[in-house]
Parts: C-alpha cells; structure tokens; sequence
C-alpha cells in the first residue's frame, strides 16, 4: 500500500467566523461538487454525511471525528465511496491572516494501492480546490473588531453606514455568529454589529460575576467605539432580556428595540422559582460536566420539530463552545434580576418575534407581553410576529423569514 497526503491552502478576504459558518457545516451543500447530501447518525450517534458528487452515481460517506469552533477546525475520515482507498483522514481549518481575511487550510492522509494512489491524490487535490475556491468567493463585508478593556470584547462588524447602529446580543447558549444570516441582511441599510458577550466566543470574561449593570456598560463601550449615537438593539432569549434591561436605564440611546425569543427572562419570577431555575441548569456542571456535555439536550428543547440536520449541528456548535465558567456566569446574572421590568419606559419603537415552536418563549406569552407594552408604554409602537416553522433560536432555524420581518421594521426605525 502506498502512503500519500494532499494539502491545498487558499485565502478568502471574509473574516474567519464568516468563513467558518459555512465550511464548518459538516452537512451543508456548500461545496459545488455536491449534488445532494445529507445527515446521518451511526448506533454511537456519531455524525455522518452521506452525498453525490455531481456527474456521478457513487455514494460517498463520511464521519466526523473532531471538530472545535473554538479553534475552526473539524475532521473527517472515509467511510464509502473512494476505490482501492484502505484509510482517508482529512483535516479542514480556517485562520486568521496576517494581511486580514481568513487563510484556509484543507489536507489529507490516505493509504490505498499503488495503482489508485496517484488518482486518488489527484482527485482530492481538485475537489479541496475547488472547495476553497468556493470559499474565496465570500464577502469580505465583514470584520472582526476587538475592543481594548475589561474584560475585553470581540465584535463582527458591517461597513460604517449612516444612522443608528443595529447590535445583535446572543443566547446565553449563543455566541455572535449566530446572527451572520442578520449582518449580511441588515448591512446593505445600516451598520451592524453582534457581539460575543462577556465570555463567550473571543470575548473575555471579567475578574467578577457579570451584572446587568456590566452587560449595559458593554452595550455603551460598543457604541462609543463604533461612534453610533444612537443604537437598535436585537437580541434572542437572554440576549433579548438584556436588550429590555438597557432600555430601562438608557431609552434616550435607541431608535429600536427588537425582542426575539423572551423578554422579561427571569425578572417576573419568584425568589422560589428563580433558585429552581438555577440550580436545575448547574447540576450537570457541579457534577463536571461542560456545556459540550449536554449539548446534544439542549438542542432538542431548543430546535423547532422541523429543523434540519444543519441547524441542529449550528446551535449543538454554538452550545458545546461555551466554557463551564461562562454559562455559570450567565446563569448567576439571568436568575439575580435587579428589578421587574416598567414598560412605560420603552418609548422607542418595539419589534416582537417568536418562533411558532418556541418551547421556552411560546407566541401566547410574547403576544401578552406585546400587549402590555401596548398599555403602559405612551403612544406605544410595537410590532408582534411568529416566525412559522421555527422554535427557540428562530432567526438562526429561519432566517429568511426573520430577516423579513426585521428588515422591513429597520426600514421604519433606521432613518
């Protein structure tokens, strides 16, 4: 048998996380060789991907054996497909660039018989680059923006526009590239911006437990450093009851406010409840497990019941990369309200969103919410909408229909 490796390395101006969001889809149709493809799970509930390569009839199955968003990195080895191939393990990985944008490493190691090798060599090298070559073709639109601080913080950011700056705040089982689907929509009219909360993703996490007082002074840090004036924050589930929680304090600073997925989180609930809250969600960490533990459980409460193979694997991404310590943080924070919330004050217009499915946030609880913004709130302007198909996390299960709703809000807030 004969011993061979391939590597092919290529660039992309678009910045890391834009670039991971689609070639860390283990089970995305993004490579232009794949005719279709689809998920599959072996008696270990291992992922496999199973696809045709347009032109042929072969099937082709692949397992992933590793993968960290933290570092943007996954690997795979062969299952089916290849002949005369005995082994194939490749490695895909996506970097920073020291002239900007993202460099993209794709290798492979295989053993196969001394007849095949060469084409089999051949064949890999040509289906890397064209992957890669696909990739380059991203916008290069969006930046990574650090903010110098404590703790510091990390952004994506859209090219400066006029107007107000539109902020994404994630999940407390998020992190910023949940909202790529957000920047790209919402970039043509206005600049935006997600971050990564204290923590999360590249942000750091503060020498104390986290305050809603902390998370505002982010918010504001933001602002300054982006020079906006004037801000519409969006946020998902805690995202959204910090979003409620700057409002409070600061209603002068928004031109909008956009809740997806909750509103008031824990700050309605008895002391008895919240305590129940926390201490529910901190038992698998007092036993040692991690975030990437319980994932896979999360997910299922989280995904509407028609998310595809995808979106399952993007939000089990974005849970399995949050540190033990930082969802403690969080945790600590969302069930310690410093108050309930007065919805007089919200005299900014408002959009509501929830998904149809939405376990955690459900359509009647948002809907009553709205309504009683409506009536405490003087001249009120609030806006309420289920995104059909869709649970927890709608705007990453549907996009398309979130994004609808949102831009045609900015269109009447962002002047």
């Amino acid at each position: 048998m004969a011993e061979e490796q391939v590597q092919v390395i290529g660039h992309c101006a678009a910045e890391p996380a834009a670039v991971w969001a689609v070639a860390g889809n283990f089970c995305g149709a993004w490579h232009p060789a794949i005719a279709e493809i689809r998920a599959e799970r072996d008696a270990r509930g291992a992922l496999i991907r199973a696809f045709t390569a347009k032109g042929e009839d072969t099937l082709y199955r692949e397992q992933l054996t590793y993968r960290s968003d933290t570092d943007r990195v996954l690997a795979y080895t062969h299952l089916e497909g290849i002949a005369g191939v005995e082994r194939y393990d490749a490695r895909l990985a996506v970097f920073p660039d020291e002239g900007g944008g993202s460099r993209i490493e794709w290798s492979a190691r295989f053993s196969a018989s001394a007849e095949r090798a060469p084409a089999i060599a051949a064949g890999t090298k040509a289906i890397f680059e064209m992957g890669i070559a696909a990739l380059g073709e991203l916008s290069g639109d969006l930046e990574t923006v650090f903010l110098d601080g404590e703790p510091p913080l990390a952004l994506t950011v859209t090219p400066q526009r006029p107007g107000p700056l539109v902020l994404f705040l994630h999940g407390i089982g998020g992190g910023r590239t949940n909202w790529l689907a957000q920047l790209r929509a919402v970039a043509p009219a206005a600049r935006a911006a997600a971050l990564d909360l204290r923590g999360y993703g590249e942000s750091g996490r503060g020498a104390a437990q986290s305050t809603v007082e902390d998370y505002c002074g982010d918010i504001l840090r933001v602002a300054d450093a982006l020079g906006a004036a004037r801000l519409v924050l969006c946020g998902l589930s805690y995202g959204s009851w910090i979003a409620t929680s700057f409002a409070m304090r600061h209603p002068e600073r928004l031109a909008g406010l956009v809740l997806s997925g909750g509103c008031t989180g824990m700050s309605e609930a008895g002391i008895a409840e919240r305590e129940a809250f926390q201490a529910a969600r901190e038992v698998p960490l007092n036993a040692g497990r991690t975030p990437a533990d319980f994932a896979p459980a999360v997910v299922d409460v989280l995904a509407g019941p028609d998310a595809d193979e995808a979106v399952r694997q993007a939000l089990f991404a974005s849970m399995a990369a949050i540190p033990a310590a930082t969802y403690r943080d969080a945790l600590h924070c969302f069930t310690h309200p410093p108050e309930r919330f007065d919805f007089s004050r919200l005299a900014m217009p408002v959009l509501m969103m929830t998904g149809r499915h939405d376990r955690l946030a459900s359509p009647d609880e948002i809907r009553g919410v709205a309504g009683r913004i409506v009536a405490a709130a003087p001249r009120a302007f609030v806006r309420f909408e289920v995104i059909e198909d869709a649970g927890h996390v709608c705007n990453v299960e549907r996009p398309e229909a979130y994004n609808r709703v949102l831009c045609a809000f900015l269109s009447e807030v962002v002047r």
